[in-house]
């Protein structure tokens, strides 16, 4: 790669287990930022505003680094889907989801000294079984979704509650779009593989 350094800001396992699947160097850090929804703002929009905040907010400290930062948000019509942080809030999450389409917006911004910003957003539509009550009980209870946007976890059992999932990349529902990311990555000369 460049003479510059890698850094993902996150502090998410998820996001740093993925990153980890292109077997490359890089350093992580928490961007520690307001996450909070501005009124009446769409998923998308919230996604691309937040990946890019994140990476702006390290950019002081990392000045000499390739900052990437990622975001994800979900809705279904115009309700915004949160992380849940309990159970109950993930079985009633779950419900409303049953046998419903839903979008989840997964924004990637890439900061690099020197060079002008890239930022890209991958939309996955994920169409939800119909669930029983019982499923979603169930299922809350064995992987805790607590701090998953949807309430599930695409790369394990949630995968047993949809009928689709449609995208072009099936890693932006995890978290990160490593199709897009390994691109940017190879255009600074990074190999992968």
């Amino acid at each position: 790669m460049s003479e510059h350094k890698l850094l993902l800001a996150t502090e998410s396992d998820y996001k740093i287990s993925l990153l980890s699947r292109l077997g490359i160097t890089f350093e992580s850090c928490a961007p520690h930022i307001d996450e909070t929804p501005f009124e009446n703002e769409q998923a998308r929009a919230l996604s691309r505003r937040l990946a890019t905040t994140k990476a702006m907010a390290l950019r002081a400290q990392y000045c000499d680094h390739i900052i990437l930062a990622a975001d994800q948000s979900a809705g279904i019509g115009d309700l915004f889907l949160g992380k849940p942080g309990t159970e109950a809030n993930a079985v009633k999450m779950l419900t409303k989801l049953s046998g419903q389409c839903v979008l989840f917006h997964t924004s990637i911004y890439l900061y690099t000294p020197n060079a002008d910003p890239k930022l890209h957003t991958e939309t996955v539509t994920v169409r939800m079984r119909c669930l029983s009550q019982s499923e979603i009980i169930r299922y809350v209870a064995t992987e805790q979704p607590l701090d998953c946007a949807g309430s599930f976890k695409v790369e394990q059992l949630g995968i047993s509650l949809f009928n689709e999932i449609l995208s072009l990349d099936p890693t932006a529902l995890e978290g990160l779009p490593l199709v897009k990311v390994s691109q940017w990555l190879r255009e600074l000369e990074c190999q992968i593989p």
